[in-house]
């Protein structure tokens, strides 16, 4: 999502800007950008390839079935179905492009990124495709940058030794980048760190929304808010526990978000505490909302929270409930303090402490500022997360490195 409104940004700024899907096609909630550019390495043939060798040898036409985007979102949403270590052997095998067998998809971007105009500069969504940076720059003669975006929490989830091997070749892979960015200070040091870099030498370019899919309503009296992905990383369950703990029926819970992999038979286990505890129907339950239906859905709340239990990197979700003016409750963790203490728009809680989180949740709900503290979280978004001002400090690095 990030990347199709930044390229949007900089096409309303004037700028020639592309956006090539990898691995799977996009999944967005708005007008995606260059909606007939096919999808490069793609996941089942990048699987195939490189188990197979006689995937390496066939006609392009058993490329393009593979990379069907029914096909592709089909298979993805059993990609749980997959080993631990046949995604980490993978991972590790596209951080080491040139000795994988997966020779054929590197030509077909290439020769793409030749055939409809070689760029000026491209720009890496994440530093998982940190392998293509020196192949990229030899062939084509541009400059390559990358941004990070939560790969930590991916990395540290492969199983030995995939987890360790995969952290040192992003590591040499990264250093090849003409710059880096990260969308928090809080996560440009966490990358600096795990990667060895300089201090200061990833750059910080904040993610930012298009405003005009957000407006500020009045919203209802005693509804709590949760948007994210419906599993257990994202703190739903912690949210769901302290919702309890509040144990008031005059309070809402309203949960809307994604749900992949194994995340239903998860869900259904919340929903069965909310029914023992008598609570069950004061919950909502939204899954995959529309662009439309998630705007009116955050207008309509009194507080928001997802309580996450890892490092994120950013959290756009929170710039999304901000820019409806909708005061929030998060934890005092990842990129959340940098955020929210600058905005003044929120309060910020310890993390994993149901007991802290469902006392924040009262305090917000009750407090005399929280229209106040909402207002000033849409004129924070309108100062510093939207997608133009994103654009304009893109552009400004994108300058850099093309004419240094």
């Amino acid at each position: 999502m990030r990347d199709n409104t930044l390229a949007k940004a900089l096409i309303a700024q004037g700028h020639e800007a592309h956006l090539v899907p990898m691995y799977l096609p996009l999944q967005l909630d708005e007008e995606r950008v260059d909606p007939d550019t096919p999808v490069f390495f793609g996941g089942i043939n990048v699987y195939l390839q490189q188990k197979y060798g006689i995937f390496r040898r066939l006609p392009k036409f058993f490329d393009r079935f593979f990379n069907g985007r029914f096909l592709l979102r089909a298979v993805a949403r059993r990609s749980h179905l997959t080993s631990a270590r046949e995604q980490g052997e993978m991972t590790y095998q596209m951080l080491r492009l040139e000795e994988s067998n997966l020779e054929k998809e590197v030509e077909k971007l290439v020769a793409w990124l030749e055939r409809d105009g070689k760029p000026d500069v491209l720009l890496l969504s994440n530093a998982l495709l940190a392998g293509l940076i020196g192949e990229l720059k030899r062939r084509l003669g541009v400059p390559v940058l990358s941004t990070f975006q939560g790969e930590d929490s991916f990395l540290d989830g492969l199983p030995a030794p995939w987890s360790q091997r995969a952290w040192g070749e992003m590591a040499r892979r990264v250093r090849e980048a003409d710059a880096l960015v990260a969308p928090s200070r809080f996560y440009a040091e966490v990358m600096e760190e795990r990667l060895e870099l300089e201090s200061g030498q990833v750059l910080v370019i904040p993610n930012g929304i298009d405003l005009s899919a957000y407006e500020v309503a009045e919203g209802k009296e005693g509804r709590i808010g949760y948007l994210s992905r419906l599993c257990p990383a994202k703190g739903l369950g912690l949210l769901v526990e302290a919702y309890l703990h509040l144990n008031d029926p005059s309070l809402s819970l309203v949960i809307a978000g994604t749900m992949s992999g194994g995340d239903a038979e998860y869900v259904a286990g919340l929903k069965k505490k909310l029914e023992d505890a008598g609570l069950a129907e004061n919950v909502e339950w939204l899954p995959d909302l529309s662009r439309e239906e998630k705007a009116v859905f955050l207008q309509e709340l009194s507080v928001f929270c997802v309580p996450v239990s890892y490092p994120e990197a950013f959290g756009l979700y929170l710039i999304e409930a901000m820019a409806c003016a909708v005061p929030v409750v998060m934890p005092r963790v990842s990129a959340f303090p940098e955020i929210i203490e600058e905005a003044d728009c929120g309060i910020l809680v310890e993390p994993n402490s149901v007991s802290d989180l469902a006392e924040g949740l009262r305090e917000m709900l009750n407090h005399p500022e929280r229209k106040a503290m909402g207002e000033k979280g849409r004129r924070a978004v309108e100062r510093r997360y939207h997608a133009g001002a994103m654009a304009k400090e893109f552009d400004q690095v994108l300058r850099k490195v093309v004419s240094p």
